[in-house]
């Protein structure tokens, strides 16, 4: 068994919040499909489904290198939105706060010398790149189309509900990927 550091720990944590993110999508999704808005509740379950591949990822790096894991509870999504662009604006800052998450995490592998556990964190660095500007992109035309969803549903189609491929860099998933 390999020894359980502090960066383990972070990580471990971390599936608790990749499941949370996947969670908390969900219910952004359940909003848009209720009000309508397929195209945003597509992107926001496709969303969801990553945020769970994520955590199962994490779940594989243990169980490759041979340790114990658990998987935890989260806590209740918010279900609750005052106007199309609040679930937009959570998202972001929802991106924004796991970018924090696997910054500590990189540099808490770094700091304690797992140069595997840093290896793998690379990965998660750059997809958060990726998503803080998806989200991002999204909020500015959300707010540029000032209640024309019309337009804003059609802007995700074109620009974020294309088919997906697959990303031969990322990393196994426990289970394989849904």
């Amino acid at each position: 068994m390999t020894e359980f550091t502090k960066f383990h720990q972070l990580l471990h944590d971390q599936i608790a919040n990749e499941f949370y993110a996947s969670q908390q999508y969900i219910a952004v999704a359940t909003y848009f499909d209720n009000h309508d808005m397929p195209q945003l509740a597509q992107l926001f379950y496709r969303q969801a489904v990553e945020e769970r591949n994520h955590a199962m990822m994490i779940v594989q790096y243990f169980l490759d290198r041979d340790m114990d894991v658990e998987i935890p509870g989260v806590p209740a999504p918010n279900n609750t939105f005052e106007d199309y662009q609040a679930p937009i604006k959570l998202a972001l800052q929802q991106e924004k706060t796991v970018t924090q998450q696997i910054v500590d995490l990189a540099k808490s592998a770094r700091d304690t010398g797992d140069y595997l556990g840093e290896q793998f964190m690379q990965w998660f660095l750059k997809e958060q790149v990726e998503e803080v500007a998806t989200m991002t992109t999204l909020l500015t035309i959300a707010e540029r189309c000032k209640g024309n969803l019309f337009d804003l549903e059609n802007f995700v189609e074109r620009e974020f509900n294309g088919p997906a491929t697959p990303d031969p860099t990322a990393p196994p998933v426990a289970g394989g990927v849904v």
